[in-house]
């Protein structure tokens, strides 16, 4: 965080420290409350002119604004304490928020200590337009051990349910529920910045009966990893995950019938499917509180740089970024899930279909990073090494994706390894009996092995 926008950052959290203090010690109306929250109201104005949200996160000890680190806990103290004793450790503030809101909020946090139910303490700040507070996901940056795998998976887990909730919203209601998707993407960005390997590995994971779930969530994930790996980060990156979650939310809208079809989609039946890009569009701008990148994702994730795709008729000059890369993790995603209808392909055939479109159906300073950024076997693979044994991709190696780095479990012969061992394949100098590349992926199904326990 550049110098001023640090210092404006502390000025927020004084004022916010200031509001909560004078809440507790003073009648409601007292001109010293109304003073801090017109501090409070000028310092978040003035973040907002650079960015539309503002996040306030409590990680540790550690208070951070919008990724990162602006103060220690205990410099907040009691503010910090009243907030975690009600459950929050996250509050977002969208562009648009009044003093009025931020009286209310503040109001709001001050009473909280008197609510015994924690439901009741999470439906206080319901009502609110520009306010969200949540938990904090993962709460340190994790060493990929299976513990920390399992917090982490765990978290994937509630990602697709709420995935199942926001999709849900907008069958019945019209529209998404798009507090309910902020609250998730901004844990699942979190995640993306402290354990990127980990997040990415677990989308590996696949359920048919939530394919349409996982879908969104490993979509969201994927491009959120794209989006960071070129410098996007803070606000924007939570932008472009939200944008990928709903990417193919105008299937709400698609006849069952032709959306769970088990065979191949006859040419009228895929006239109908291919409706849903414009019916995402429609959906997602008449959705209060979603970016404005959203519907454009929506409505252009299946048109290609060469003009193919659809809708057809529909030409421009070039795609938007969050359009281009999300429609590589769409592509990407779909192919390597089995379905009733479709068997999964191994990485290096999606990769290789992607390659072979790019530069015409895929920007290819785009595919090449997220081959880099993937690897042609990715973390949780099994694979096979060329000297035979079988081991557990455990890390990418962006510059030779062949030659990444593995944990061996399985000898040549095929006996488990007493102990299991780390290998950096880059660094292995071809010679007689030692591994040195992956050949070929592997079903960990065969060994009984969750591989994801391993990474």
């Amino acid at each position: 965080m550049a110098a001023p926008r640090l210092q404006m950052a502390e000025e927020l959290l004084r004022s916010l420290s200031a509001t909560m203090r004078s809440m507790q010690l003073y009648s409601k109306g007292h001109p010293i409350i109304m003073r801090n929250i017109s501090a409070l109201s000028t310092s978040i104005q003035l973040m907002h002119t650079m960015e539309s949200a503002i996040v306030i996160g409590m990680v540790g000890n550690e208070i951070i604004v919008d990724d990162t680190p602006v103060a220690k806990a205990d410099t907040m103290g009691p503010t910090v304490r009243r907030l975690r004793d009600a459950g929050i450790e996250r509050i977002t503030i969208d562009r648009g928020v009044t003093v009025d809101e931020l009286t209310l909020f503040a109001a709001t946090v001050a009473e909280l200590e008197r609510i015994e139910s924690a439901a009741d303490r999470a439906g206080a700040f319901a009502e609110f337009k520009h306010i969200r507070v949540g938990r904090v996901v993962i709460e340190q940056k994790v060493d990929a051990d299976a513990r920390d795998m399992s917090t982490i998976r765990r978290m994937y887990s509630e990602a697709v349910s709420t995935a199942g909730n926001v999709w849900d919203s907008a069958q019945t209601e019209g529209m998404p529920d798009a507090t309910l998707a902020r609250t998730m993407i901004d844990g699942l960005a979190q995640a993306v910045a402290q354990n990127r390997t980990a997040l990415l590995a677990l989308t590996t994971l696949k359920n048919y009966d939530n394919y349409t779930f996982t879908h969104m969530v490993n979509v969201s994930i994927l491009v959120m990893g794209q989006a960071r790996a070129v410098g996007i980060d803070g606000p924007l990156l939570r932008e472009f995950g939200l944008a990928a979650l709903m990417h193919d939310i105008g299937k709400v809208r698609t006849p069952l019938e032709v959306l769970n079809k088990p065979d191949k989609l006859t040419d009228a039946e895929f006239v109908i499917m291919k409706r849903h890009v414009v019916d995402g569009a429609e959906i997602l701008r008449s959705t209060p509180d979603m970016p404005a990148l959203a519907p454009v994702v929506a409505f252009e994730h299946h048109l290609r740089i060469d003009g193919t795709g659809y809708p057809h008729g529909v030409n421009r000059p070039s795609l938007n970024l969050g359009t281009m890369i999300c429609g590589i993790a769409d592509v990407y995603d779909a192919m390597r899930s089995q379905r009733a209808y479709q068997q999964s392909f191994p990485t290096d055939r999606i990769l290789q279909v992607l390659k072979r479109n790019d530069g015409s159906q895929f920007d290819q300073h785009l595919v090449r990073r997220f081959v880099q950024l993937i690897g042609i076997y990715p973390v949780g693979n099994f694979v096979k090494l060329d000297t035979g044994e079988v081991a557990v991709v455990r890390q990418v190696h962006a510059p030779d994706p062949y030659r990444p780095q593995v944990r061996v479990l399985f000898d040549k012969a095929g006996a488990a390894v007493e102990i299991p061992y780390d290998l950096n394949l880059w660094e292995a100098q071809p010679e007689a009996g030692v591994p040195s590349s992956v050949i070929a992926p592997l079903d960990p199904a065969d060994y009984q092995i969750d591989p994801l326990t391993l990474v």
